[in-house]
């Protein structure tokens, strides 16, 4: 039961029109939200005007998103990418209070947070996109940190996305934000939307829908929580508070998540703390590479389609 609770498989949040929504109507759940979707030429999806901020992500595929706000009618195209494997991509901030409809085609990602407060609307592009290379040898990952406090004036959401090579772990050491410890620790709802498909060094027979990782959630003394899945293109997994991690890439698949989050901290601030029994791990890295197969771009990925 609480693994049904917290972990969603692709489709079982259908909801108007949506592949997948998760938002204040979701048991448990009030600080943040992602709405997943497949367009194709001709269709679009409205977004209404609540007292919500968004970040628009194509997953893959390319958008036009006509957004209308208290600064007036804009219409942006989002010019997206062919894989969520192919580097970082171009994104779009809305504040509180816009509407909007979406048209293109390809898969779209929506990440949500409550909040009345009104910052200007921004347009990302993917070459200003801040890439962190993260961890080294086996815990080797990419970052893409568009939605982070660093990289984005927001009210409260903090978003980003993450590749990791096949037979790497993320997400770890296993860490939690559930408590708010000023200056170490913010307390932060967390939702991990996945997508994985064959490495670019698999065999040509490697069929896309087998490809999984793994990914970990535990109890913290803020909850119970208990989550040991195999993770899909389209699964969710909802993170309201414990430790969560790793996130593993299966050999012979790459594994990709969007973190959405958000919390009632009156700081907007991502700081966390590592379970004590496997901090240590950390400090294992230093002397190890950086795994070579980073960073992923879209170059990258050709080239790995074609050896």
């Amino acid at each position: 039961m609480n693994e049904q609770r917290w972990f969603h498989r692709r489709g079982e949040l259908r909801r108007d029109g949506w592949e997948s929504v998760v938002d204040a109507t979701t048991p448990g759940w009030q600080h943040t939200g992602i709405r997943i979707a497949e367009i194709i030429d001709g269709d679009h999806l409205a977004l209404e005007g609540a007292a919500l901020e968004r970040i628009v992500v194509p997953l893959v595929g390319s958008f036009t998103v006509t957004h209308r706000h208290h600064l007036g009618e804009e219409e942006t195209q989002l010019q997206g990418r062919p894989s969520v494997f192919a580097g970082p991509t171009d994104v779009l901030y809305l504040p509180a209070g816009t509407t909007a409809e979406i048209r293109g085609r390809g898969r779209v990602a929506v990440a949500e947070a409550p909040t009345t407060e009104r910052r200007p609307w921004r347009y990302i592009a993917a070459a200003e996109t801040p890439v962190e290379l993260r961890g080294r040898g086996a815990s080797s990952r990419q970052v893409h940190n568009f939605g982070t406090p660093q990289a984005l004036d927001a009210a409260r959401l903090i978003v980003c996305e993450v590749i990791t090579p096949a037979e790497n772990w993320s997400s770890y050491p296993p860490h939690k934000h559930d408590e708010h410890v000023p200056g170490h620790e913010s307390r932060l709802e967390e939702i991990y939307y996945f997508e994985s498909a064959p490495a670019r060094t698999a065999a040509a027979s490697a069929d896309e829908g087998a490809a999984f990782g793994m990914f970990s959630t535990y109890a913290s003394p803020a909850g119970e929580i208990d989550t040991n899945a195999m993770v899909r293109t389209g699964d969710i997994a909802l993170v309201p508070y414990g430790y969560h991690g790793p996130a593993v890439a299966a050999p012979g698949y790459d594994l990709y998540y969007l973190n959405v989050m958000a919390g009632p901290d009156p700081e907007r601030a991502w700081l966390i703390s590592d379970d004590p029994a496997h901090a240590w791990v950390r400090d294992s890295w230093d002397g190890q590479e950086l795994d070579p197969r980073l960073p992923f771009t879209n170059d990258s990925r050709k080239a790995g389609a074609d050896d």
